[in-house]
């Protein structure tokens, strides 16, 4: 893969960020977004969009300002990759009533960001399981799943044969070393499957090493890990579990 192209020609950007998966090429974005840049398309996980409301609606003490700080983080990443298309791979929204509240009055700053976002580009909401139905007001064209040079893309992780980029687990990886612990976001992957990271302000993680991911990975994964200022390549026999 060339990185030398003017959207990926960053010191960030490094052998340890890219791989390909079929006949895609990625690079693992620190964002925590997947950059293609062969198709010109970014692709983001599990934003939770007005997560914050839902579980302040449930008595838990959130601010709630997630949707606005997962836009804003959103923004940075096509301002500079400029995408033609970007794909949201499910659970855009952490509850139901997430669009509804995105419509109304109180949210309107973040409405106009979404807008503005998506003018001028391509915009596929993948269904996820907290948003297993959107709305055409949204905007944007909504599907269970669709498929990219051979590769295809869903929310929930499958079983079936073929290249497969997903979302849904909220992969973490946990490293010891003489420096100290880090436990931070993971893009998780083989040959053939690649499990993104939670984009949203407010989500949490699953570590690597949890059962969950064993059989999507059953010969071990590589995790791209999200650092400061660089994404890391690291074996999964370097990972600990939390």
């Amino acid at each position: 893969m060339k990185l030398a192209t003017k959207s990926i020609a960053d010191e960030r950007y490094t052998a340890e960020s890219a791989f390909s998966l079929g006949r895609l090429a990625a690079i693992c974005d620190l964002s925590g977004a997947l950059w293609l840049p062969d198709e010109r398309t970014l692709l983001v996980a599990d934003l939770h969009f007005e997560k914050g409301a839902a579980r302040a609606a449930r008595g838990y003490l959130l601010p709630p300002y997630d949707t606005r700080e997962t836009l804003s983080r959103l923004s940075k990443v096509i301002a500079q990759h400029d995408p033609c298309r970007v794909i949201a791979l499910g659970d855009s929204f952490h509850d139901r009533h997430g669009p509804a509240r995105l419509s109304g009055p109180a949210l309107a700053t973040e409405r106009a960001m979404l807008a503005d976002l998506m003018r001028g580009r391509e915009w596929l909401w993948l269904t996820g399981n907290h948003d297993p139905a959107l709305p055409d007001s949204l905007g944007g064209d909504v599907a269970a799943r669709t498929e990219l040079a051979g590769v295809r893309l869903v929310h929930e992780p499958s079983l079936d044969s073929g290249p497969e980029i997903a979302g849904h687990l909220h992969p973490v990886a946990k490293l010891t070393g003489r420096a100290g612990r880090l436990r931070a976001r993971c893009f998780a992957r083989n040959t053939t499957r690649c499990i993104m990271p939670a984009f949203g302000a407010f989500t949490g993680g699953l570590n690597l090493r949890d059962a969950a991911f064993a059989p999507f990975f059953p010969d071990g994964a590589t995790a791209h890990v999200i650092g400061r200022k660089r994404v890391y390549a690291v074996a999964r026999d370097r990972l600990v579990a939390d």
